[in-house]
């Protein structure tokens, strides 16, 4: 099994562990304001027969994305455990290409995420404007991508998912990884109209695949209803071959083990076909984000 969404960190090194408590979108995370090492991970994710996993970047402090990248690759090889890394660039500078070259001289880089998820609510907003993924810069910068064989991880909400769109669009050599299958917080009729919606038009473009993973983020418990939901819905939408497995942990920790984690998301697509499984819980991840 491939987890194609995790998280190892300091505390020194993530400016939101310290200091203050800082309202993060996942609610209160006290348990998890410390170190989280590899070695705590394979532990915990022992439960799912993990066997390789995705390293996607933990807003380290500005400037210190191949820190981060070095970091995660020694942890990796100190544990003996394959690890593929989504790292951070800024996507909004005149020119990508120099973090992008300094990325790629680092080990095991697959991809990159800049967050631009922005919502009214001030507790959920991250990026700084709503459109960020219609902004020329930006779609020229992650076009670039393509040039280095890696994958944008995309993290938006439903009201975001057209100009999300048209980025996907706009940079067809690209492959866009969709964050927490869209990240469905608005559980009214009109939230999930509008959630299908915008998951649609993604779904149209070929070059995006959905990631089902943080679905406890706004519930704050794992509840394997809910999977259950979004799993279908996303699936039915994009195919197996196009949707992916990630934990989302140690965040998921906050509210469930990884046992239960990964029963319920196995739960969820236990009517589909072995072969299709096989792709949401490795083929997918493997493929997309060109793991050995």
């Amino acid at each position: 099994m491939i987890d194609a969404h995790f998280h190892i960190w300091r505390q020194a090194d993530l400016p939101w562990l310290m200091g203050s408590m800082q309202p993060r979108i996942f609610g209160p995370y006290e348990p998890i304001r410390r170190d989280y090492g590899i070695e705590e991970y394979r532990a915990d994710s022992a439960a799912g027969g993990i066997t390789g996993a995705v390293y996607v970047q933990a807003n380290w402090a500005p400037g210190r994305a191949m820190d981060e990248v070095r970091f995660v690759a020694e942890s990796a090889r100190r544990a003996g455990f394959p690890v593929g890394i989504v790292a951070y660039a800024d996507m909004l500078a005149e020119d990508v290409r120099p973090q992008l070259d300094a990325l790629a001289a680092g080990p095991s880089v697959c991809g990159v995420r800049m967050q631009l998820h922005w919502h009214d609510n001030p507790l959920y907003r991250f990026a700084s404007g709503p459109d960020l993924a219609r902004n020329a810069i930006l779609q020229h910068n992650v076009a670039r991508l393509g040039d280095y064989g890696w994958s944008f991880d995309l993290q938006v909400f439903a009201g975001q998912m057209a100009g999300a769109a048209e980025l996907a669009a706009a940079c067809p050599d690209v492959t866009f990884v969709l964050q927490h299958a869209g990240m469905l917080e608005d559980l009214s009729e009109p939230g999930i109209a509008e959630w299908r919606k915008g998951m649609a038009l993604l779904a149209g473009q070929p070059n995006v695949v959905s990631k089902l993973s943080g679905l406890g983020t706004f519930l704050r418990r794992n509840d394997p209803n809910h999977i259950a939901f979004v799993a279908r819905e996303t699936i039915a939408l994009f195919g197996a071959e196009r949707c992916l497995f990630g934990s989302n942990f140690p965040i998921e920790k906050l509210w469930a083990s990884y046992a239960d984690l990964i029963a319920a998301h196995r739960a969820a697509v236990a009517t589909l076909r072995a072969a299709e499984q096989a792709q949401i819980f490795a083929g997918t991840a493997r493929r997309i984000y060109k793991l050995k």
